[in-house]
């Protein structure tokens, strides 16, 4: 399935609750960024997860600190490796398809994304533990 197709079936409801993970989350927005200037694309994404959660009686399930950071990270690493398909991407970012202890905790304490501010309004990262990329240095 292409990314135009998964967002179109993500949009219109045809994808199941219980077969949409994390990883599909990464793959959704892979896509959208694929297809979309990068605000565009977040914004079109957001809508679309906030509509999924409400649809699913789940409202309180979409978290802007979470979407925000990964949707970022999963832009800076498509900038990087130019990867253009999603599953040569997927393979060289295995660590963006980790949901439990995943990526997010090098950049967040626990606490912070726990906390129904950060599932409001996204907040910067507040650990200064993570390891940048030293091959690239001023970013």
């Amino acid at each position: 399935m292409t990314g135009a197709e998964f967002i179109e079936q993500f949009e219109s409801g045809a994808i199941a609750a219980d077969s949409f993970h994390h990883a599909d989350h990464v793959r959704l927005a892979f896509a959208y960024l694929s297809q979309y200037p990068a605000l565009q694309a977040l914004d079109r994404f957001v809508i679309a997860l906030k509509r999924f959660a409400v649809a699913l009686g789940k409202a309180d399930r979409y978290h802007e600190t979470i979407t925000y950071s990964l949707f970022f990270l999963i832009r800076e690493r498509m900038a990087r490796s130019g990867a253009t398909e999603w599953e040569e991407y997927a393979r060289s970012n295995p660590d963006l398809l980790i949901w439990k202890d995943g990526i997010l905790s090098r950049y967040y304490d626990d606490e912070t994304l726990k906390s129904d501010f950060a599932r409001r309004i996204f907040i910067l990262p507040d650990k200064s533990n993570h390891n940048p990329d030293k091959s690239n240095p001023g970013v």
